[in-house]
């Protein structure tokens, strides 16, 4: 592993932009393709899953490869699909070639996405990047959603600031390590702690996670449809639930764990059903906007938890890249899910049955977090190690060069 640095990773921060951006844009491009294509809104949030699941996939396929490949070789592989697929899909009207551009597109954004994560598991403060990334990718997506509505109709616009975003960050990628790895490297071989809760927490989280994506993915349809607004006012209801989602996230890291895990994770997964509900009933701009906003307060709170309870499972991190790799599949089933259920059922039972299987789960998320919280009692009263005794690391640091790149 290598030695964590203290200089902020701004290479890692673009890059995490970049591969996070289709996710958060997951409304608008559904949205348009469903508008601009000859394609039914099942078929549109199918396009949609399947752009996520390229993306999930390029995690699973590269995760242990970013150190024998190389941070900068890969970073440029992924910018470069994610320019080929999203310009190409941008730009046709042949739904075959749509479909192909933003599947080849999400392994691209996905690929770069890997990269920024590993590099920003080896900072001194991961914690303090990844909000960076957060905060970077909420900003450019809020942006986009204000202006996307003023560029004319079709498919091709949030794709084309897909395209866009991954090449303002490309030579930001000459910064970028071109080897991580060392000549030696220890295979770690011990088995994984904690199995049940462990399995109990990636389960849990990918239906967590689908039932977030199943509403994100609708939530555009939702307000044009449903509660009968424009795309300008639906556009501005999302900047401004991103912009609550950054306060969310400054909020998570103020409080810490003054509350442990449990309270945060079970009533804050009570608290999103509510505003699931919320919105997928909502008629008027209120109400959309309330459970909206609501939602993208609550949301990155909980995440926050979730992925902290994860990595206190194992102190090698395996159980929270899992537990990611488990949410990255629910992310990218939700919008699929989301259309189905939305097109049989309608938006309201739709959100009923989401909020049901919230409540559900939160069960077992809750009750992992409580024996977790439980364990550290425990343990906390055998044997109390100075931090002074902790060896420190002592392979070559990971560097990122402050000059431009040429």
């Amino acid at each position: 592993m290598s030695a964590r640095t203290t200089t902020t990773p701004w290479p890692l921060v673009a890059l995490f932009t970049a591969g996070y951006l289709a996710p958060y844009l997951l409304p608008t491009t559904v949205g348009r393709l469903d508008a601009g294509l000859p394609l039914s809104a099942t078929q549109a949030g199918a396009v949609g899953s399947a752009l996520l699941l390229s993306s999930a996939a390029a995690g699973f396929l590269l995760a242990s490869r970013v150190d024998r490949i190389g941070p900068r070789v890969l970073a440029r592989i992924g910018l470069a699909l994610a320019v080929l697929g999203y310009g190409s899909a941008a730009f046709t009207h042949a739904v075959p070639a749509v479909v192909a551009g933003a599947v080849v597109g999400g392994f691209g954004s996905g690929t770069a996405t890997t990269v920024a994560a590993s590099g920003i598991a080896a900072e001194r403060d991961p914690h303090r990047a990844s909000t960076l990334g957060l905060l970077s990718v909420s900003a450019l997506a809020g942006a986009v959603y204000l202006t996307v509505p003023h560029l004319g109709a079709g498919h091709g616009q949030p794709l084309a600031a897909l395209t866009l975003t991954a090449l303002a960050v490309w030579p930001l990628t000459g910064r970028l390590p071109v080897r991580t790895a060392t000549e030696h490297t220890r295979v770690e071989t011990a088995g994984l702690p904690h199995r049940r809760a462990g399995l109990v927490l990636a389960a849990t989280l990918l239906c967590w996670s689908l039932a977030q994506n199943s509403l994100w993915g609708v939530s555009g349809r939702i307000g044009l449809t449903q509660a009968h607004l424009s795309e300008v006012t639906v556009g501005a209801v999302f900047a401004i639930a991103l912009g609550t989602g950054l306060v969310g996230v400054i909020g998570a890291g103020a409080l810490g764990s003054r509350l442990g895990r449990a309270v945060p994770i079970g009533a804050g997964t009570a608290l999103i059903a509510g505003c699931i509900v919320l919105s997928a009933s909502a008629h008027d701009l209120r109400t959309f906007a309330t459970g909206e906003i609501a939602w993208n307060t609550l949301y990155p709170i909980v995440l926050s938890y979730v992925l902290g309870l994860a990595a206190s499972l194992d102190p090698r991190g395996r159980w929270a890249v899992l537990v990611g790799s488990a949410s990255s599949l629910g992310t990218a089933a939700g919008p699929l899910a989301g259309s189905v259920l939305s097109a049989g059922a309608g938006f309201p039972a739709m959100g009923a049955i989401l909020a049901a299987g919230l409540m559900v789960i939160a069960v077992p998320m809750t009750g992992v977090a409580l024996y977790t919280g439980r364990r550290r009692v425990q343990v906390s009263q055998i044997v109390e190690i100075p931090v002074e005794t902790i060896p420190m690391e002592t392979s070559a640091p990971r560097t990122y060069d402050t000059t431009p790149a040429a």
